[in-house]
């Protein structure tokens, strides 16, 4: 069996999730479990609903609430009646239990009445109260997948496809760290494998949103923005899947950001290990905790462009084979801070550093790159709202400064370990920028340095000019 997730971009409408379900006819001998995002925007508008009903902006609220009402509804009656409704709002709420009517559109419809008239209950509530808790944050956001499950599943069956709408708040069990989850493998993948393996053998579809799970007890929660990917893993991991392809609307993994450089090159093939390093410093194709549940399994994920289904894309493997450049690719993380630390006295003391580091775990803040000397320790993070009650804190341990608008940038390949002088080349290639610091060795396969924000394109443009000029047809196109 195969695991096929389909990205915001490739559901967002009526014509996008008819191409989806062209795709999948083509997969049906690998029997495929279909994992979606919500539509376009959606979860942001979603996000953006909660954030004015937190704020006392009723009308507001239900507005965005009524506006995504329409756009399902007209989608949904564009998917299965031939063509969106006429001005003048959606169909009237229909009456009776989901489920007991055999027309598929009346019966969708329904299932969204219910839908919506929870979330608008919700807003009020967060209204009344003023305040938008995690646990609410996640019962709000996650909307966006349980409508676009259904609505896709849906879609699918008027196509022609056995397909099967399955809750993912039932099968993805999680702990309760609300807006970032965190699942519970052994009993998720007790239940996936109790809820989807009789449908895969009887050749049915099953339809699940991404993103949403729920706890022991039935309460929903998130797994954070982007885990769509990780939803698709987690299932592909739990039913030893043969192949997990993500569908986005790009061709794949690119030796850089196609903005910055219009010649960035197509990745054919990529370790896991250069694309998890490429994922959490900035590549935005893959979520990084999607490597992780494949890793485990050794489950190659693919990286195909549903708007241009033809092309091979990328395919992210255990062991990618040897490349005649010395890099995969480049990328960039903006919006960083660097955080100096100076503490002449304490720096060498026993336990000084890992005093440092538990002031950032108790404010949940992770560091990407660390640099010590004699006397300092500087470390950058990708969060500017946690600084203030953070460096208070670690201003009990040694002297802080702090520096924002600054980016990292990550050049990685897994040559660079047999390769001598690697730095030299790369630094030659930038000489007259002001690098502030510098990290190699950690993982073995990549070089990450921190320059100014605004120096990135130029940085970027002058490192893939420098190492991708030419670049090996076996593992670029």
């Amino acid at each position: 069996m195969i695991v096929m997730k389909f990205g915001g971009t490739s559901v967002e409408d009526a014509s996008a999730i008819r191409r989806a379900a062209e795709i999948v006819k083509t997969r049906l001998a690998d029997k495929p479990v279909v994992v979606v995002s919500a539509m376009a925007k959606v979860t942001d508008q979603l996000l953006a609903a909660g954030r004015a009903a937190a704020n006392g902006d009723r009308d507001q609220a239900l507005a965005i609430s009524r506006g995504l009402r329409e756009r399902h509804f007209n989608t949904a009656a564009e998917l299965l009646s031939g063509g969106p409704l006429k001005p003048g709002g959606p169909l009237k709420p229909s009456s009776g239990l989901s489920g007991a009517t055999d027309d598929p559109l009346q019966k969708l419809h329904t299932d969204f009445d219910a839908l919506f008239h929870r979330l608008d209950e919700v807003l009020r509530g967060v209204v009344a109260i003023g305040e938008l808790s995690p646990r609410t944050t996640d019962f709000v956001s996650g909307f966006g997948e349980a409508l676009n499950s259904l609505q896709v599943a849906a879609a699918f069956q008027a196509a022609g496809l056995d397909t099967e709408h399955v809750d993912s708040r039932d099968v993805i069990v999680t702990d309760a760290t609300h807006t970032h989850a965190v699942p519970l493998f052994e009993e998720t993948d007790a239940r996936l494998q109790q809820r989807l393996r009789p449908l895969l053998d009887a050749h049915r579809v099953p339809v699940m949103g991404g993103f949403i799970g729920a706890t022991r007890d039935g309460i929903p929660t998130t797994i954070g923005r982007g885990g769509s990917d990780f939803s698709a893993a987690i299932v592909g991991a739990a039913l030893d899947s043969q192949r997990i392809e993500i569908w986005t609307d790009v061709d794949g993994m690119l030796t850089t950001d196609p903005n910055l450089c219009p010649d960035a090159h197509r990745i054919k093939v990529i370790s896991f290990n250069e694309a998890a390093e490429l994922a959490y410093f900035g590549a935005r194709v893959l979520h990084p905790a999607t490597i992780m549940p494949a890793v485990q399994k050794n489950i190659p994920v693919y990286i195909l462009n549903s708007r241009n289904p033809k092309c091979e894309g990328t395919c992210i493997t255990s062991q990618a084979p040897r490349s005649k450049n010395l890099f995969k690719a480049i990328a960039a993380k903006k919006r960083i801070t660097i955080i100096d630390l100076v503490a002449t006295r304490m720096l060498m003391a026993h336990g000084f550093l890992r005093a440092i580091f538990e002031v950032f775990d108790r404010h949940r803040v992770p560091v990407d790159v660390v640099s010590t000397s004699e006397v300092s320790v500087s470390v950058t993070v990708d969060t500017s709202e946690a600084i203030p009650e953070l460096a208070a804190d670690l201003a009990k341990l040694a002297d802080v400064h702090h520096e924002g608008h600054k980016a990292i940038v990550c050049i990685v390949g897994e040559n660079i370990r047999m390769t001598p002088g690697v730095a030299g080349k790369v630094f030659g290639a930038i000489g007259d920028h002001n690098v502030r610091m510098i990290s190699q060795g950690a993982s073995e396969i990549n070089i990450t340095f921190v320059i100014e924000e605004d120096e990135v394109p130029d940085v970027v443009r002058r490192l893939h000019g420098a190492f991708f000029a030419d670049v090996d047809p076996e593992v670029f196109a």
